[in-house]
């Protein structure tokens, strides 16, 4: 299997030797039965775990220059990372700090922010989230109505990720006082900040979601606060491609369960992947999976390379995760049968990151139409 994706997507032998010590990684030190554990407790994740993950493999701030703590590699290798996390329903605050936050000190903030902060994010010193849900239009800037004034921010964001023990939140809202485009916002945690947090009951319990309200807190600019537009979509892209990433190991781990198991099921005394109606739903599925896989390694090098075509690339990437994830979610249960929705049966539960994921960051139809309107502006120019 190392050969034929070798040769198709073209990775180094260090990107594969990469994913294969996070595999193990993953293999040896996590599980579903912890999973579920982990989904009844308060932070839902095993923090010990998460600090030896980030310090033996290296993975804390793997995209970050080594001048600021990180590991100095590009999006590629994180893409890397996430695909083989979504593949096992790894619940951390990974995607929250070491994507969310840190693409947003990288693209935002100053020198002397990115030397304070992300050195501590890189080694999981600092869990650190991002706040920027107002309305589910991502792209649409009149959306934000909560302002900053005079360096202070009160307000409520929804669907904001491992904000329950986070040391930072990076808030993204206008300025009151300027052009009211988005600016990004540090807001430090602790007993002089007015932040409160609620959970918010999801279908997908691995994965910690919630409102956060500010009251009257203290925040501090993030850069100079210009190019406020720009920067703003290249973080929603950055962050659909990482989520892009992530849905396809969740798929691919279906896929490969739903063949191993029609393998081995037997009825009326051969295994059900001789009949062919479950041959032809295999087969589909692996093209469905195939072309998510390219077009989500296709958006990460498009990053890695500073790619002008990045935003057709990150909505196509994540309108193909999004389907494949959720046809690979279906059909894995049809073929497991009745038992693929139980609760002993482990398959529900990518099920529902499958769910979750396909309107986190965008639907399939936000991404095609914004594909289409990038596409008519091409052809007009």
């Amino acid at each position: 299997m190392s050969d034929l994706i070798k040769n198709v997507y073209a990775f180094t032998d260090e990107q594969l030797q990469l994913r294969d010590t996070v595999r193990r990684f993953m293999a040896e030190r996590t599980s579903t039965k912890q999973t579920r554990e982990l989904m009844e407790s308060i932070s839902g994740f095993d923090e010990s775990l998460y600090r030896q993950l980030l310090a033996e493999l290296g993975v804390g701030g793997i995209h970050v220059p080594e001048e600021y703590g990180g590991a100095g590699l590009s999006y590629e290798e994180l893409a890397i990372v996430l695909e083989e996390m979504g593949r096992v329903l790894y619940p951390s605050p990974f995607f929250s700090s070491h994507v969310l936050a840190t693409n947003a000190l990288l693209l935002v903030g100053s020198p002397e922010q990115k030397a304070e902060w992300l050195p501590k994010i890189a080694s999981g010193e600092v869990n650190a989230t991002v706040a920027f849900y107002e309305d589910s239009n991502l792209r649409d800037l009149r959306n934000f109505q909560q302002t900053v004034q005079n360096g202070r921010f009160t307000g409520s964001k929804e669907r904001v990720t491992d904000a329950f023990g986070a040391n930072l939140i990076i808030v993204i809202a206008p300025d009151a006082v300027a052009d009211r485009m988005p600016c990004f916002w540090l807001a430090r945690c602790g007993r002089d900040a007015d932040i409160r947090y609620e959970p918010t009951n999801s279908i997908d319990e691995t994965r910690r979601i919630g409102e956060v309200g500010f009251y009257d807190v203290p925040v501090e600019r993030l850069g100079d606060g210009g190019h406020t537009q720009q920067l703003y979509s290249q973080f929603i892209d950055f962050a659909c491609v990482a989520l892009a990433n992530e849905m396809v190991g969740g798929a691919q781990w279906l896929l490969e369960s739903a063949v191993e198991y029609a393998n081995n099921r037997v009825q009326f005394g051969r295994p059900i992947s001789s009949m062919q109606a479950i041959k032809h739903k295999c087969a589909d599925l692996l093209l469905e999976v195939e072309f998510a896989k390219s077009a989500a390694y296709r958006a990460a090098t498009a990053i890695a390379e500073g790619d002008s075509k990045l935003p057709e690339y990150a909505s196509i990437a994540k309108a193909a995760s999004n389907t494949a994830y959720m046809q690979a979610a279906n059909d894995a249960i049809q073929i497991h049968g009745g038992i693929g929705f139980t609760w002993d049966n482990d398959t529900h539960l990518w099920y529902k990151r499958a769910k979750s994921s396909e309107v986190f960051f965008g639907t399939t139809e936000m991404h095609r139409e914004t594909l289409m309107q990038r596409i008519d502006l091409a052809e007009g120019a």
